[in-house]
């Protein structure tokens, strides 16, 4: 996501920019393109935010398996 934080932050400069130098056919476009980027960008923090990793831990398959010893099981 950093990567897009920072064209998004580009774009609001040159959005900036085609404003000051009276750029209207740069300031429309650039409209549409931080329109489109903060969705994605917005897309992209709800998935992370709704994907968290969790750690379950190394099964033992020796329990399964039958490969307790005597020594192992506590016996």
């Amino acid at each position: 996501m950093p990567r897009l934080e920072e064209i998004c932050s580009n774009l609001l400069d040159r959005f900036q920019e085609a404003k000051e130098q009276g750029w209207q056919g740069e300031v429309a476009a650039i409209e549409a393109s931080i329109a489109a980027a903060e969705q994605k960008l917005a897309t992209m923090r709800d998935l992370a935010a709704r994907h968290r990793t969790v750690h379950l831990g190394m099964p033992d398959f020796r329990t399964s398996a039958g490969r307790l010893t005597e020594t192992q099981d506590g016996d």
